[in-house]
């Protein structure tokens, strides 16, 4: 198993600093991240309400934190990258100016340090930012400190398992990257940075937030819908798309199922 240091933190923040102006372009806007995130955004709906006081960890451009000031949840987003928050703090004042949205340049595991006024009613983390943490248990030691007791909390992560991702590339004889995510830990090219990722088992998920944080639910984000690599291939088979996506309603949350696509989105309900 790779360890975590300060070079590889400092790899993940330059890779996401790089990608931060064209982030929206080639994700956000794109028809798998669309489909992948409104998933995640109707679980947002679900667990928070107008007047609560949301922590996003791994914000990224603000897409996620947008959505939810726009329906009167005031966000606190956090980043590693600089560049991302300047993207986020641009969007911020075009797209709601006037809101009580906030960002700042911080990592995850540095979440220990902010001494907020009111302690914070749920936590966020979308799309694989706890998959950067060599040891999410660090990280949930310090939300303890600014989450109120029975704050919920949303984690989307890459998964152990992806179906899509083996059927791929198994297909195409790569069998290297058919299975690449069993090992546990690999390094992620991105451009020419060369970053450390963990696949934590939603096991070992459970494990790293307990006893602070109760498991509540968990189920897949991109099951039938598939990896972001394969987008061009679903612009040219749109109405495919919309199917997977049906079928990802439908199947996402079983038993099993659940664990096995691109990311699997845990509901954590804060102990004590």
């Amino acid at each position: 198993m790779m360890q975590a240091s300060f070079l590889d933190i400092h790899a993940a923040s330059t890779a996401f600093d790089g990608m931060a102006q064209n982030y929206d372009a080639t994700f956000t806007e794109s028809m798998i991240g669309r489909a992948q995130r409104n998933v995640v955004w109707d679980a947002l709906q679900k667990a928070f309400r107008h007047g609560d006081r949301v922590l996003e960890l791994n914000c990224g451009t603000g897409e996620d934190a947008l959505f939810l000031t726009k329906r009167g949840v005031s966000v606190f987003g956090c980043d590693a990258s600089a560049r991302m928050i300047e993207v986020a703090e641009r969007r911020k004042s075009v797209e709601a100016p006037s809101s009580s949205l906030e960002f700042r340049v911080l990592r995850n595991e540095d979440v220990g340090t902010l001494m907020p006024a009111t302690r914070f009613d749920g936590v966020v983390s979308n799309f694989s930012g706890l998959n950067c943490v060599a040891d999410p248990s660090q990280v949930a030691r310090k939300l303890i400190h600014v989450v109120k007791p029975g704050a919920t909390m949303l984690i989307c992560v890459s998964t152990r398992i992806c179906l899509w991702e083996i059927a791929w590339y198994a297909v195409r004889g790569n069998f290297k990257k058919a299975f690449r995510r069993f090992r546990g830990a690999i390094l992620a090219h991105l451009g020419e940075i060369a970053v450390p990722v963990w696949y934590p088992t939603v096991s070992a998920m459970r494990r790293s937030f307990a006893p602070w944080f109760r498991l509540r639910s968990f189920r897949a984000v991109g099951l039938f819908v598939p990896p972001s690599y394969v987008e061009p291939w679903v612009r040219n088979h749109k109405s495919v798309l919309a199917r997977l996506e049906t079928m990802d309603r439908i199947f996402a949350a079983w038993p099993v199922l659940r664990g096995m696509g691109d990311h699997v989105l845990l509901e954590f309900e804060r102990t004590g």
